[in-house]
């Protein structure tokens, strides 16, 4: 909305026409002469009359019982401002404004003047429903009543809240005497329009103009900070924080917590959590929400059960933390278990709750309950959407995160770069080139949204799924942006699954260059060579990890069972039960024929033997899984790295064979194995 200047003395627009129960009749004769002409008893009486309807019409609002309110203020004899007052004022709060302005038009009519209170809540009712049309008549009519001095502060709120800088400003300028709440008022105004620059300056003004501060203050100016990643201005502003005596103060402790969790400064925000004397939900919603950022999911939970054993209030945001935690951790007991209590407490969030609960379920492999969820948005914003099309990415769903894609800009959802993100990934699982070239050039020419480097990750990783490894080099090269050693990477992978010697060395070298002491970029080469059957190089490049002391991630896997979670790592023997898992493994092995080891890898043993393929850790999950889940479940298996060709050509034959479902998510995607495929079509 464009910014307004302050409105013309335009009259308030009222209704003319007299109800009939308002008129003053011999049947209902209401008196509207001042108390104080009548005698003394009949005026207690009056009074005590009075002062009893207007409690009871009170409690009639706040109950929102407006039928019986309205009967009785219609049969009261006697009415006082504050009559008008309670009814007026109860119908703007609940946002009937059309019968609040036709009362306030019948309260002229009887010659009743409102005070500067009325007008007052009025406005602050307009700003909390955004009624800036109403509020502009409401200014005009303070203007005539002289009322300006006395609303101030509403006035400001409500062209902020409307984006009427401009307006908001005059005001400001024109106040004789500025309190903190008005410059605050300004610096919020400011700092929700973009303007944080402004909001800064602002705050620096106000203390030349040695305005007395407050704790509240602070949270807008390092709101401001957080928004510019200002982090300079920010330790200023915390040191005159604690300067002031505020820093224990949850009003002004909070938002510095908070500016250094968005900062990734987790450090800072614990060492300003632990001096707020006592801190709120707010509080601890914010340091949740710093461990949940930095992948510190057990942390988390375990703030959690101390929370609920200190039965402290807590609200929305600590829940929604609560399921990105299990998402992380791919728990899905605890994930449920939250849900639960977040219901039973009323504290779903019904667009970001609901959103981190459809994001849980998916990564957790519960996809019906995604769905579920997702269904029970009545209106769905784009993080919501962008929620359910990468889920249905990730599990492979290519096609259902397509329409749903389609369908979200049909019902005119403006995407944003996290869903371009969701629907690259879903046609880089399937190799549809087409669709990821269309879809990148959407976001860029129709939408105007710049590629970020995960955009072109995925495109990257489209061309190398699909064997167009060239075309892949080529967008790395075009000069478009600033490659990273992530696309090396991906060009360094594709090149090991299709087997190209010469796009895989020149990827490597590349990814080398910019990581040097990444293992994975060895990892890859040593698989690549291997695959050739170039043993040499492949040992030249183990040598080359030995000499820089670069170790593999540790490979496993967990499947829970029976509320157990059961973690294998290559090779385990140390799990109660490993005499009946490797034997009900052998068994699998024996079943399945023509099963041959064609790739040779770092998580085999080091003398490079091939059946070391045997014992890998989600193949020990799933054997422990087809002992103990009921026929008839899924299995599901979760592994931290990528899922190997050797073991994903296993479970294949393994759920055609046991005519089971089993469900492994890796570190990049769901692979559901059913009947001897795999959802992934083998873009593994």
């Amino acid at each position: 909305m464009s910014s307004l200047s302050v409105p013309p003395q335009t009259p308030l627009r009222i209704n003319s026409n007299k109800p009939k129960t308002l008129t003053n009749t011999s049947a209902n004769k209401v008196s509207l002469v001042p108390l104080a002409t009548s005698s003394n008893g009949k005026l207690t009486q009056q009074r005590t009359n009075l002062l009893s309807g207007n409690n009871l019409l009170k409690s009639y609002m706040e109950r929102s019982e407006f039928g019986n309110a309205r009967k009785l203020f219609d049969e009261m004899p006697v009415r006082s401002l504050a009559t008008w007052s309670i009814l007026i004022a109860g119908f703007a709060r609940k946002g009937l404004f059309h019968e609040a302005v036709s009362l306030f038009g019948e309260m002229a009519l009887h010659g009743v003047n409102p005070d500067w209170v009325l007008f007052s809540n009025l406005i602050r009712n307009c700003l909390a429903m955004y009624k800036l049309s109403l509020g502009l008549q409401l200014h005009s009519q303070v203007i005539k009543r002289g009322y300006v001095s006395n609303v101030e502060m509403d006035l400001i709120g409500l062209y902020v809240k409307n984006g009427c800088l401009d307006s908001a400003i005059k005001l400001f300028d024109q106040m004789p005497v500025r309190t903190v709440a008005s410059w605050t008022a300004l610096m919020v105004g400011l700092t929700e329009a973009g303007k944080s620059h402004e909001a800064l300056a602002l705050f620096l003004k106000m203390i030349q103009k040695d305005t007395e501060l407050d704790p509240f203050v602070f949270s807008v100016v390092l709101k401001a900070c957080s928004c510019l990643k200002d982090c300079c201005t920010a330790r200023q502003v915390h040191g005159l924080i604690v300067k002031l005596g505020f820093d224990s103060d949850v009003s002004a402790g909070t938002p510095i917590v908070d500016f250094y969790v968005k900062l990734g400064m987790i450090e800072d925000a614990e060492n300003a959590f632990r001096k707020i004397s006592q801190p709120n939900d707010f509080s601890w919603s914010a340091i949740l929400a710093g461990y949940s950022q930095l992948g510190r999911y057990e942390e988390c939970l375990r703030i959690f059960k101390h929370l609920k054993s200190k039965g402290t209030i807590l609200n929305s945001f600590v829940y929604t933390t609560l399921f990105q935690a299990s998402s992380g951790l791919a728990d899905p007991i605890s994930g449920c278990q939250f849900h639960a209590d977040a219901l039973k407490s009323g504290l779903l969030s019904e667009l970001s709750g609901n959103s981190a609960l459809i994001t849980m379920y998916s990564r957790c492999g519960n996809w019906t309950y995604a769905s579920k969820a997702f269904e029970l948005i009545p209106k769905p914003d784009v993080i919501a959407w962008t929620a359910i099309i990468t889920g249905y990415a990730y599990h492979g769903k290519v096609s259902h995160a397509i329409e749903m894609f389609d369908k979200m800009i049909a019902l005119g959802i403006v995407p944003n770069s996290i869903s371009f993100v969701g629907v690259l990934t879903a046609c880089s699982h399937a190799g549809l080139i087409t669709e990821a070239r269309n879809y990148f050039n959407l976001m860029e020419k129709f939408y105007g949204i710049n590629p970020e480097l995960i955009h072109y990750h995925c495109l990257i990783d489209a061309y190398c799924r699909a064997g167009l490894l060239n075309d892949a080099k080529e967008l790395i090269e075009s000069g478009k942006f600033e490659p990273d050693g992530m696309c090396w990477k991906i060009l360094l992978g594709g090149s090991v699954i299709h087997g190209n010697l010469q796009f895989g060395t020149f990827a490597g070298e590349n990814f080398l260059k910019l990581e040097p002491n990444n293992s994975a970029g060895y990892i890859l080469l040593f698989n690549l060579y291997s695959k050739l059957g170039l043993l040499e190089e492949a040992a030249l490049v183990r040598k080359q990890m030995n000499e820089r002391d670069l170790k593999k991630e540790t490979g496993y896997s967990w499947i829970m069972v029976k509320g157990r979670v059961h973690r294998f790592i290559v090779g385990e023997r140390d799990h109660p039960q490993a005499r009946e898992i490797y034997a009900k493994l052998d068994e699998l092995e024996r079943s399945i024929t023509g099963l041959k080891t064609k790739l040779l890898t770092v998580e085999e043993t080091e003398d490079l033997r091939k059946e070391h393929t045997f014992d890998h850790s989600e193949r020990l999950a799933v054997s422990l899984g087809l002992m103990e889940v009921p026929c008839g479940c899924p299995i599901l298996i979760f592994k931290n790295l990528r899922i190997c060709e050797h073991c994903h050509s296993f479970l294949k034959s393994v759920s055609r064979n046991e005519d089971r479902e089993i469900i492994v998510r890796d570190c990049t995607r769901f692979h559901h194995f059913r009947d001897g495929f795999c959802s992934c079509n083998d873009f593994w």
